[in-house]
């Protein structure tokens, strides 16, 4: 496959050479040339003249990563992660680019919240970046206007596992949500009622981690997201659904498709109940929890069968003393952004999905879902994100490696085929066999809706 190359006279900033490029058209063995931060050709470039030839010979050469769920806890919670380190995990891990969650101190559910959310993720950026607006039913009225803001994904909504004014559990403050906007709202699916009343018949006074599951229990994640399915057609606006962990949820939403998108993560499609939790304790912790193998084994068959639009890490960082105390004193949440990548390539390497179901899922979907401008794919005229990796390549995991403040990982000690060995945002390579190369250089991610 080859699309005309820009002339060559002109030369290139970077031309990634030998590698094997998966396009939306398929796999082709060919050159990739970079200049001014975007793609402008795509062929045989063995003569062209260039500051920057790397030979990728053996290597696939993806669409950048883009990771639409992750907390980096800043402001107000950098003892445990900031966007520095969060963005330098990316990096090391393959993603070029991140949406961060609204659920910090302040929370981010004003302009102002938002400037100076954004003002503080300028500072030292590894990769592209882009905030959640928290929507909440004090907020609703403005977030038609506030949802088109410089730097802004979509409106997160939490219907449980959230406090103050970002708990949003009652139908008419979501519906107000709903009908304030066009963007898309993604939603924390657990019905807040029923968790609570579970908390007191069924967890009690145990400190058993294995009852995570059963107190935040199958029921509480059906119910929200019927709810919401409910709401959204009423109010005829897309939401997407976050983190779906349970069989049920699945069977509902392939008759909505038209109206709902759906996420999964790579923790509830490795892990399983009651393994996990003997095997990690609190480690394995997180919200909606980690189920039993019949729950992962229909979120494999979404996978690929195309229900699942997107794949996202939801790093939720904490440090190993907080998810060290006694359950359920211990906080819900694992890191997973630099884990993302070598994690689901290790998936591919045993042949449960293929490297272009995994590309839509990283790169496509979030580019559909949330409308990103100039991203997630290899095409000309498109930002220059690629993701390099080799996968041959046999490592082991260990949180030695990590790049986020908390300095664990709940894969730690896992062996894995397939890593990541390069990371290139907007032409520049910020990572190269595990290291960090050169400077930050993030910059806002754009949207097609607020352009």
């Amino acid at each position: 496959m080859t699309q005309a190359p820009a002339p060559e006279s002109a030369g290139f900033d970077l031309i990634l050479s030998h590698g094997t490029v998966v396009t939306p058209g398929g796999r082709a063995n060919t050159d990739v040339g970079v200049r001014g931060g975007r793609i402008v050709a795509i062929g045989d470039l063995g003569t062209a003249k260039t500051a920057n030839r790397v030979d990728c010979a053996g290597l696939h050469i993806l669409p950048g990563v883009i990771d639409t769920q992750v907390h980096f806890r800043e402001p107000g919670l950098t003892h445990k992660e900031d966007i520095e380190h969060g963005t330098m995990a990316a990096a090391c891990g393959g993603v070029t680019a991140i949406f961060e969650m609204p659920n910090v101190k302040p929370l981010t559910i004003t302009p102002e919240t938002l400037a100076d959310k954004m003002q503080l993720a300028a500072r030292a950026p590894w990769v592209d970046y882009a905030f959640y607006f928290g929507g909440t039913a004090n907020n609703a009225a403005h977030l038609a206007e506030w949802e088109n803001l410089p730097g802004v994904c979509g409106i997160k909504i939490f219907m449980g596992s959230s406090t103050g004014d970002l708990l949003c559990a009652e139908d008419e403050h979501i519906e107000n949500i709903l009908r304030h906007g066009k963007r898309i709202v993604a939603a924390h699916a657990e019905d807040e009622a029923m968790m609570n009343a579970n908390k007191a018949t069924l967890l009690g006074d145990s400190h058993d981690v294995r009852l995570h599951p059963v107190w935040r229990s199958v029921e509480s994640c059906v119910s929200a997201t019927t709810r919401l399915i409910r709401l959204a057609r009423k109010t005829g606006r897309r939401v997407h659904i976050l983190h779906i962990s349970t069989a049920e949820e699945l069977d509902i939403i392939k008759d909505h498709k038209d109206i709902v998108s759906c996420e999964v993560l790579p923790n509830h499609l490795t892990f399983s109940a009651p393994d996990c939790y003997e095997r990690l304790g609190t480690r394995a912790q997180q919200n909606p929890p980690i189920r039993e193998q019949r729950h992962q084994d229909a979120l494999w068959a979404a996978v690929n069968n195309g229900l699942i639009d997107i794949l996202g890490s939801d790093h939720a960082a904490h440090t190993i003393d907080e998810k060290d105390q006694t359950y359920p004193a211990s906080p819900s949440g694992t890191p997973g952004v630099q884990t993302l990548v070598p994690v689901m390539l290790n998936h591919i390497h045993e042949g449960r999905l293929s490297l272009e179901r995994f590309v839509e899922l990283v790169s496509y979907g979030p580019q559909r879902i949330h409308q990103i401008a100039n991203k997630g794919r290899i095409a000309l005229g498109y930002d220059a994100d690629f993701t390099i990796v080799d996968l041959n390549a046999t490592h082991t995991i260990t949180n030695a490696q990590q790049k986020s403040k908390c300095g664990w990982t709940p894969y730690d000690g896992m062996r894995v085929t397939g890593w990541p060995v390069m990371t290139v945002v907007r032409g520049h390579i910020v990572m190269r066999d595990d290291e960090l190369v050169g400077s930050p250089v993030g910059t806002p991610v754009r949207f097609r809706e607020t352009l």
